[in-house]
């Protein structure tokens, strides 16, 4: 399959390795990535803030970039950016886009995926190969659990991970407190949610806390150093990206 890779604007600016991995997924299960270099951000951060005609241009880039008909699926290493387009893009269309865009965005939405989801659903694989031996946890994020539904798929896939030691999070379902500028403006609100997702990814004894997005990974990465505590991040696709001969990989996760 020839699959078209969004970075996202935190896995450009940030997060860099996750998009790196979901594209050494992609090739090692025999699939061609391929990486549309006029893609910017997708206008999730406009339209979350309220500025819906502002990210117009955006929303109309997204839908040429990824339209190509040769690109048979889109992915991207996020649940927010994966709901952005599946969802809000739709409503900029709607209200301010003209019938090009609309028709635009209506292709490209039918073909996007987020990463776990194209995995299960669209390739139908859950063993991808990956080698992680360490205790990790999983955190369910927001936009993935509620807006893509994507259910328990990030989890079947890190069950079938080699000699992964998979522990449940308690109250796995509670927001991590990020949510774009929800932890700017309610700053207070956001800190106290953060304290008790930490609080219960450190009962776990985990080596590594992981999810589907980077915003979350570095909501509760944040606090996790703060506190000192023994547990780091790491981005979904880097866990299933990793084998037994990616030392990077494992080291990096050891640290």
């Amino acid at each position: 399959m020839r699959i078209g890779l969004f970075a996202t604007c935190l896995g450009d600016t940030l997060f860099p390795e996750a998009v790196k991995s979901t594209a050494v997924l992609l090739a090692r299960l025999g699939h061609e990535t391929v990486f549309p270099p006029g893609q910017t951000c997708c206008g999730q951060m406009h339209i979350n803030t309220g500025y819906q005609r502002e990210p117009v241009p955006l929303v109309r880039n997204f839908a040429e970039q990824f339209g190509d008909t040769s690109i048979e699926a889109v992915v991207m290493p996020s649940g927010s950016c994966a709901g952005c387009v599946r969802h809000q893009h739709e409503i900029v269309a709607a209200r301010y886009g003209d019938a090009p865009l609309r028709a635009g965005v209506a292709t490209v939405k039918a073909k996007t995926y987020e990463l776990s989801e194209l995995l299960v659903d669209v390739l139908g694989v859950t063993d991808v190969g990956a080698y992680f031996p360490h205790r990790v946890t999983h955190h369910p994020t927001c936009h993935s659990l509620r807006m893509l539904r994507v259910g328990e798929k990030p989890l079947r896939l890190l069950r079938a991970v080699d000699s992964i030691d998979l522990v449940e999070l308690p109250e796995a379902d509670s927001c991590c407190g990020f949510g774009g500028t929800f932890a700017m403006k309610n700053a207070e609100t956001s800190a106290a949610m953060l304290k008790d997702k930490t609080r219960a990814v450190d009962t776990t004894g985990a080596a590594v806390c992981t999810a589907g997005d980077s915003s979350c990974l570095m909501q509760i990465g944040g606090g996790l150093s703060r506190t000192g505590s023994g547990t780091r991040t790491l981005h979904l696709a880097q866990i299933l990206a990793a084998t037994r001969t990616s030392p990077y990989a494992l080291m990096e996760a050891a640290r």
